[in-house]
């Protein structure tokens, strides 16, 4: 797997990189951020990844999201991959929350979007062996982490794959997408209408469906426009109770869904997945 280096920059201790490769899964050239923070030779450090959301590409956290300082405090490399496959061959809806910029970390089965959409198998396979090969990565010590439409993503892939994440939280997360608008028309338009299939891409079915992860953290904002309709916090605060699943899900005091609020806990969420990594 080749990969080209588009820019570096040193950074709080650290090295900022954005690369380009080409993708097997999606059959695009797909971009994405990694920051590796100041280590000793041959050593290799945990990873945190974080999925963006709907209309985002890697560089909106990467620009925004103030990670930097706390990655290069607790030695934790941070990946941020784009949402979505791209490129004018790539088909595409006049919606923002459809097409690119809203692959919603699924693999689609639908026509004409199942040849390019295959986000979750960039994300659970293809990515980290391209990392695992490329950067000082500790590929046993992984996290995941996301903000809206990532935050989804980061919970049903860790949910899906205990066994690899350490620790899972989100921002603002899209916790049910079987009971939003967001989501009624992404999974459908992807995986079709069995709303059977769509069970594995949602959080609050797989912990109903008896998955399970070690802990979780989700921050959400009170004055969040999109939390009553969209998000829907309270369906995963219940369901994690239903099941004696280990939360903390936190309503923070007039927070929305900007990286605004996204920054202002970004040091915590790193702090927290830096403890469950550290060993």
């Amino acid at each position: 797997m080749s990969l080209e280096t588009i820019s570096t920059n040193r950074s709080h201790g650290g090295t900022q990189g954005v690369y380009k490769h080409r993708s097997s899964e999606t059959g695009t050239d797909m971009t994405f951020s990694v920051f590796v923070p100041d280590h000793a030779e041959g050593e290799t450090l945990p990873v945190l990844w974080y999925l963006s959301g709907l209309t985002c590409t890697h560089a909106n956290v990467t620009e925004k999201g103030e990670y930097r300082e706390a990655c290069a405090q607790h030695g934790v490399i941070f990946v941020a991959p784009d949402t979505s496959p791209r490129g004018d061959e790539v088909p595409d809806d006049e919606g923002y929350d459809f097409g690119k910029g809203a692959g919603f970390y699924v693999d689609a089965t639908e026509q004409p979007w199942a040849a390019n959409f295959r986000m979750r198998s960039y994300i659970e396979s293809e990515l980290p062996a391209l990392l695992a090969a490329s950067f000082p990565v500790d590929m046993d010590r992984q996290a995941i982490t996301g903000h809206s439409m990532g935050g989804h993503g980061a919970l049903t892939i860790a949910l899906r794959n205990p066994e690899r994440f350490r620790s899972v939280s989100a921002f603002s997360p899209i916790v049910s997408p079987l009971a939003c608008p967001w989501g009624e028309k992404a999974l459908g338009g992807y995986l079709g209408g069995d709303k059977a299939a769509w069970r594995e891409y949602d959080a609050c079915a797989l912990i109903e469906d008896g998955a399970r992860v070690a802990d979780l953290l989700v921050d959400q904002g009170d004055a969040d426009g999109f939390l009553e309709e969209q998000l829907r916090t309270p369906l995963l605060v219940a369901a994690c109770e239903k099941a004696g699943q280990p939360a903390t899900i936190r309503m923070q005091a007039g927070y929305d869904h900007s990286y605004y609020f996204i920054s202002s806990f970004m040091a915590e969420h790193v702090a927290w997945h830096a403890e469950r990594l550290a060993t």
